[in-house]
């Protein structure tokens, strides 16, 4: 399984990848407020569609790959070999993608960060390491070997 510093340096890049385009240019073209609300649900929107098509695709976003990990189906005994298919990789990016839209509404927002800290959580827990979106799309992110 990846270690939860991969993990992190993989969504690392790939938020700033997606995000910063959007906040910079919300916070150059739109009132403050209003570039919060459309930050937030633009970043949203572009992550579940990067991700989405990305991980059907290949298994790995570019901050993925950077990291040396790949998301992969989740069979009864442990990772499976495979593509993730349409469903799984979009419904894997929604569950992590709608909390960053609910951030701007005040008492969604709180839920959003407590979600946040028990997503992190869920990854130190061994031997699966599993993120509460890869729970609910069954899939592992593991170590990919140089070359893949």
């Amino acid at each position: 399984m990846a270690d939860p510093g991969q993990r992190l340096l993989a969504r690392i890049v790939d938020t700033l990848v997606v995000g910063l385009p959007v906040v910079l240019i919300a916070r150059a073209t739109l009132p403050q407020v209003t570039a919060e609300i459309v930050a937030s649900v633009g970043l949203a929107g572009l992550l579940l569609v990067y991700e989405s098509v990305q991980l059907a695709r290949w298994g790995r976003t570019l901050g993925k790959r950077l990291a040396g990990v790949a998301v992969v189906p989740a069979g009864p005994e442990g990772p499976e070999e495979g593509r993730l298919g349409v469903g799984r990789a979009v419904l894997r990016s929604a569950v992590y993608a709608l909390p960053i839209a609910a951030r701007p509404v005040p008492v969604l927002g709180v839920m959003a960060g407590l979600f946040w800290v028990g997503n992190a959580a869920l990854l130190f827990e061994r031997p699966r390491r599993q993120a509460l979106h890869d729970r609910v799309a069954r899939t592992f992110v593991v170590r990919v070997r140089t070359g893949r």
